[in-house]
């Protein structure tokens, strides 16, 4: 468990933060630009110092302001992954991770060289320079260093941020792994949410240094009466397992959870039984009173209507439905809702595109 109180005064804008989150997992701070995001993890890092504050990290009281607590950032058992790697530009990529290695006794260490270049992906590396590495291999390289620290708590500050949209995807598979193989909670930083869907369990929506909501991923992104249901890039988490996979088509199909119901993803071949986390974006979804059985579109789902909110463009509107228990948003215009007649309690029927499902 990770509890923090923090308070904290700045000309023209204040953080005012009382939160316990998970001890494991994946924990985003999600906000626009000013929201706090920053300084939250700022403060936890003891690189800033709040005037009323309280941290705890499982068993371990970094900041205690009552009891005149403080431990400065050197001693916290954390890593910290900043936007740009900032490695050491005349040390090799080995040397570079030494230098995070060697920082922890022998006894102490909890990931060593052989895991963390594995998990990351950069033994083939390991001779060169950061000068003649991509964006991608360098920010790898800066969490693996932030990982051989052995840290109780690893902090990443939008570590994507300063890279285009391949170099992202080239990084995203390594950071799902670091979340499904090993056991020290993440606090993560963005503004992207499409990365805080494949990667958080948990999440924080920020605000102008205060929390509007915190909880685990799949209800937050649901709900209709945060911000986050009211951007472009809105949607719902889907966790399910793979229940078969066509080698032809290239297409699995994943079993909802607690359901019969399944979803068919153009996807890379997933063996039967493995988990896999999918983001249905709320403008991907339409909606019909009866099924279509001939149609482009593979996804067809039961679906009951929940609630309705105007969306941020007056021509749309949002609804918010379940599938067997699954939540799911639609975003659709005002003259289809009126079509349809859409209203709480009633039965339709969603359609998904296959290509659509982000995973």
């Amino acid at each position: 468990m990770i509890q923090m109180r923090l308070k904290l005064d700045y000309p023209g804008f204040a953080l005012d933060l009382d939160l316990q989150l998970p001890g494991r997992g994946v924990t985003a701070l999600y906000g626009h630009s000013g929201s706090g995001k920053t300084t939250c993890l700022r403060c936890i890092a003891g690189l800033e110092k709040a005037e009323q504050g309280f941290i705890q990290v499982n068993d371990e009281v970094w900041q205690n302001s009552a009891k005149k607590i403080f431990v400065p950032a050197h001693k916290r058992a954390l890593g910290y992954v900043f936007q740009e790697a900032s490695l050491f530009p005349h040390l090799s990529v080995l040397a570079n991770l030494q230098f995070g290695l060697k920082r922890i006794p022998t006894s102490q260490r909890r990931v060593d060289m052989a895991h963390a270049t594995e998990l990351l992906g950069i033994g083939h590396l390991l001779d060169r320079h950061p000068l003649n590495l991509s964006g991608g291999e360098r920010q790898r390289i800066g969490i693996a260093r932030a990982l051989l620290t052995s840290p109780r708590l690893l902090l990443m500050d939008e570590p994507l941020a300063a890279l285009d949209s391949q170099r992202k995807n080239e990084i995203l598979p390594y950071l799902q792994r670091l979340h499904d193989e090993l056991e020290i909670p993440v606090l993560y930083v963005s503004h992207s949410q499409d990365e805080v869907a494949r990667l958080a369990d948990h999440i924080v929506l920020l605000s102008d240094g205060k929390a509007l909501a915190s909880g685990p991923i799949g209800a937050t992104l649901a709900r209709l009466d945060l911000p986050l249901a009211l951007g472009d890039d809105a949607g719902v988490v889907i966790e399910g397992l793979v229940s078969a996979y066509d080698a032809d088509y290239q297409l699995l199909t994943l079993q909802l959870p607690a359901s019969d119901m399944s979803i068919r993803v153009a996807h890379s071949p997933m063996s039967q039984g493995q988990a896999l986390r999918c983001k249905v974006q709320a403008r991907d979804v339409s909606l019909s009173l009866h099924s279509v059985e001939k149609s482009s579109i593979l996804n067809r789902l039961p679906v009951t209507v929940i609630s309705e909110m105007p969306a941020d463009n007056t021509a749309h509107v949002l609804i918010r439905l379940e599938v067997g228990g699954t939540p799911l948003l639609a975003r659709i215009t005002r003259y289809s809702r009126d079509q349809l007649g859409v209203h709480p309690g009633q039965h339709l029927w969603a359609q998904i595109k296959a290509v659509a499902v982000l995973s």
